[in-house]
């Protein structure tokens, strides 16, 4: 897959994604102007929540819907889906040959590089068109006017929570990260956002703020914990694509109730082993609370935790909700994630590889997984969890 990360492998020093080039190499593939409906995820936490049940509602409603997703849960065969079911890894290799093919008859990068979460993006949009698929699902890599999901001029722009995240690169404050998060949205674009802070629904505008029960499912139908909001999110911007009918109900509650949520409050085994994990790809101290509150719900006790937080996420506050408890704090091995920052001395720190089946089993029967999406999609490739499929949609399609 060196298509999609060269450019970005070789960037030199202080150099920045190129977004008028991505448009460049879209343009040439034909992509700019999808002829149906785009709707696009920003925000801080909760995208891949939002964009599946998006995507689950339009299944549901009976049409072929591609979805974009960023990072991939274990590989990146499953950032790009159609009907839930991740690309098979023939299909990506011919996407990635045709990317290869007009990558090269581009003139040479010289102020930037292309980012690899834009070039599955671009992938996602063509592969959308091969499939003759009725709707896309772009989930922004990160944030809104910057990144490449900001090409596609969306019918909607969904919002989820929005946080001081990537400070000095989104912006400095929540209500400058929000404006360049909403920048993704163009003239004739329905916003739709969940419930966010006072500073940062003023610095988003005149939307429409989704509230609690908009979706109108009942809850059973819904994740728990913090996701719901995002879920509901999900179904309500999908309902303001033009030309969307609303899915016959049993079918609706079919198809959402098989979606699989992998290391978003995802209950695993550990293969041949008495262990359970319950991983969740939290990043601050509510989501952090909030997966031990699942934890002590369903366990008597913890017998520890495992947990990997860079330095831009917020370490300060899971450190404060992990007092008391056994830890294990893992670190990735990529140069763009730094792990500098001082830790409790009770806690142990290994590298990200030591965590495998056998390390996890060895902590205990009840185990919880916290941190970075890139780290819990690692711990899902090490039990063998199956991210193949997040929904299954029974509606009759014409063939590919």
């Amino acid at each position: 897959m060196d298509v999609f990360y060269r450019e970005w492998e070789r960037r030199a020093p202080g150099e920045t994604r190129d977004l008028a080039r991505a448009r460049a190499l879209a343009d040439a593939l034909g992509l700019l102007d999808p002829d149906v409906p785009v709707l696009v995820v920003v925000g801080s936490k909760g995208k891949g929540t939002a964009a599946t049940y998006a995507s689950a509602f339009l299944a549901a409603a009976g049409l072929r819907v591609c979805t974009v997703t960023s990072p991939g849960l274990r590989s990146d065969r499953d950032r790009i889906r159609v009907d839930g079911r991740a690309l098979s890894a023939a299909e990506l290799t011919a996407l990635r040959d045709v990317l290869d093919e007009a990558i090269a008859a581009l003139p040479p990068p010289s102020h930037g590089y292309l980012a690899p979460t834009g070039l599955f993006t671009l992938s996602g949009v063509l592969h959308a068109r091969e499939v003759d698929a009725d709707a896309i699902v772009l989930e922004a890599g990160m944030g809104g006017r910057s990144d490449e999901v900001s090409l596609f001029s969306p019918d909607v722009a969904a919002i989820t929570p929005i946080f001081l995240e990537h400070a000095h690169i989104l912006g400095d404050t929540p209500a400058e990260i929000a404006k360049e998060k909403r920048g993704v949205a163009g003239p004739g674009t329905v916003v739709v956002s969940a419930p966010q802070s006072a500073e940062v629904a003023k610095a988003l505008g005149d939307v429409h703020h989704m509230r609690p029960g908009d979706s109108g499912l009942p809850l059973g139908l819904l994740p728990a914990g913090l996701g719901r909001t995002n879920a509901e999110l999900g179904v309500v911007a999908a309902r303001r694509l033009p030309g969307i009918a609303e899915p016959p109900p049993e079918t609706l509650r079919d198809v959402l109730a098989s979606i699989v949520l992998p290391g978003r409050l995802s209950w695993h085994d550990v293969p041949g082993t008495a262990t359970r994990l319950l991983v969740d790809s939290a990043v601050d101290r509510t989501g952090v609370a909030a997966a031990l509150a699942a934890a002590r719900r369903a366990w008597d006790e913890i017998d520890h935790v495992v947990v990997c937080l860079p330095d831009h996420k917020d370490l300060d506050g899971a450190i404060a909700e992990l007092e008391g408890l056994p830890v294990t704090f893992a670190r990735l091995p990529w140069p763009r994630l730094s792990f500098t920052r001082p830790l409790p001395p009770s806690w142990d720190v290994v590298d990200a590889e030591a965590v495998t089946r056998e390390s996890l089993a060895a902590l205990g029967r009840r185990v919880v997984v916290l941190g970075t999406v890139y780290f819990t999609g690692h711990v899902l490739g090490a039990v063998d969890a199956s991210t193949e499929r997040l929904f299954v949609t029974a509606a009759v399609r014409r063939p590919f």
